[in-house]
């Protein structure tokens, strides 16, 4: 069976030719249906162009980038995405922004089909007792849980999560981790999380991969294996000598990766010694003046003389 999703030397950059930044370079991905995987790299490093290229949103310069064994030409519903920001219209409620895209994409449905399809999605994120209010009248918490169950509502065969937690508080944040692995556990859609959050990353995923900085641009580098038996208990896992050592491991090949790929210094440069033209002499001036720069020493043997007008 060939995987849901394959990657092969794909390179992305943005610029002109001239001033070309090269953000990714030679990535190769290969998902399978069912699979948990976890990106991990730095701020800038080219996660969000990553998961944009794999969403359609993007070309590769090189390489290419097949969902099914075919060329992914442009964005779908097979391909559902939840962002960093909660993407919400400020002027529905939950229940109607969840029902935006089952209108879309389910219109053979009645509408008492609809309104309960999305009313099942709201549930699954916990959100039934709000489900009449405004996302001005949420938390950005339950706003994060509406966008997820408006994308898991299309029915997507990969769900790309585009670090949808790091505006979150810590508390809140690991409340979500869990419950989008419950959900995942559950309907067991192909997931691609994007994160910075080494913890995050072991305790979601069932496989980790870095995403290793280089001067010319970033790629992805060995996967980690995440062995441990769903349902997880966090816990109980940050407790163990397994996850200790994973998150040692990843943490050390993003360090090094970001030492390697840091610009070398060829020469080292200094500041010229220049002096004003007028240090040797001694002069008075107000308080309301600024002494000319004097070096250290020449402070040192000069008495500063201050006058009051």
């Amino acid at each position: 069976m060939p995987p849901i999703l394959e990657l092969k030397g794909v390179s992305k950059g943005f610029g002109r030719a001239h001033e070309r930044n090269a953000v990714l370079r030679d990535v190769n991905l290969t998902v399978n249906e069912g699979d948990f995987v976890s990106i991990i790299g730095y701020s800038g490093s080219g996660k969000s162009t990553l998961i944009n290229l794999i969403a359609g949103l993007l070309k590769p310069d090189t390489g290419t980038a097949k969902m099914d064994d075919s060329i992914i030409q442009g964005p779908g519903p097979d391909r559902g995405i939840v962002f960093q920001n909660y993407s919400l219209l400020p002027w529905l409620t939950v229940i109607e922004n969840v029902r935006l895209a089952v209108d879309q994409l389910f219109p053979a449905m009645s509408e008492q089909e609809r309104k309960d399809y999305a009313a099942k999605y709201v549930d699954m994120v916990k959100l039934s007792p709000a489900s009449h209010k405004y996302p001005k009248e949420l938390s950005g918490g339950m706003r994060q849980r509406v966008s997820v169950a408006r994308t898991l509502a299309a029915n997507p065969r990969i769900l790309l999560l585009d670090e949808p937690l790091s505006a979150l508080d810590a508390l809140t944040r690991a409340t979500l981790q869990d419950e989008i692995a419950e959900i995942w556990q559950k309907n067991r859609t192909t997931v691609i999380w994007i994160t910075n959050d080494p913890d995050e990353a072991i305790l979601v995923a069932d496989r980790v991969i870095p995403l290793l900085p280089g001067r010319e641009g970033a790629t992805l580098g060995q996967e980690l294996l995440v062995d441990t038996p769903r349902p997880r208990d966090r816990k109980e896992i940050i407790k163990t000598t397994e996850f200790k050592d994973l998150k040692i491991q990843l943490v050390n090949t993003l360090l090094d990766a970001k030492k390697e790929s840091a610009p070398t210094i060829t020469k080292k440069l200094s500041t010229p010694d220049i002096l004003p033209e007028d240090l040797g002499k001694k002069r008075s001036f107000t308080l309301f003046e600024r002494p000319a720069p004097r070096r250290r020493s020449q402070l040192a043997r000069e008495e500063l003389k201050i006058e009051v007008p």
